[in-house]
């Protein structure tokens, strides 16, 4: 689609393949089994699917940053800024502070990593929670877009699914061996 955006919406974030979400689960706990892991975190909504089949296999539980405030939670919040590539909004995303504690070992999952903003966040979120980021695991990756590369520069360990290379309406998506 125009602006670098790529449709995934029949499988992965609108209609939900819950077999390919199992496989996709299964190897984020493969490839993160060297680690411990008390929770995983993401962020609203995409993620949120992808974090729980992923959870199973952990056995941990799932929190998610959310976007908009809700009524029913009090102050007691882990907050940080945020910029949507998709839709081009800045957000402050929360976490209530009795879901994120010190020393917990975290990963984050999410289903895309553009320009890096929304699992920046989570980091954030991580460190100023004093939890420890066991790592991010993304689905897909747009490598010709900079967040990956502003991740692992940060010691972020970044486990993507698929990695595109490039992408265009001419010529189509091209993935990285």
């Amino acid at each position: 689609m125009p602006g670098n955006i790529l449709n995934v919406s029949s499988f992965l974030n609108q209609q939900v393949d819950i077999g390919l979400y199992n496989e996709i689960g299964k190897e984020f706990a493969r490839r993160f089994s060297d680690s411990p892991v008390s929770r995983i975190l993401t962020i609203e909504a995409s993620g949120i699917g992808i974090a729980c089949i992923t959870a199973q296999y952990f056995n941990v539980p799932v929190v998610f940053a959310r976007k908009f405030r809700a009524k029913n939670l009090d102050d007691k919040l882990y907050s940080t800024q945020v910029t949507s590539y998709t839709h081009g909004i800045d957000y402050t995303i929360t976490v209530p502070r009795a879901f994120l504690s010190e020393g917990d070992p975290v990963l984050l999952i999410d289903d895309f990593l553009a320009n890096g903003c929304a699992i920046e966040g989570l980091v954030a979120l991580t460190r100023i929670a004093g939890a420890r980021l066991v790592g991010a695991g993304v689905v897909i990756e747009k490598g010709f877009q900079s967040g990956g590369k502003r991740l692992r520069e940060q010691n972020v360990r970044l486990e993507s699914l698929a990695i595109i290379e490039s992408m265009s309406q001419e010529e189509g998506v091209r993935f990285r061996d």
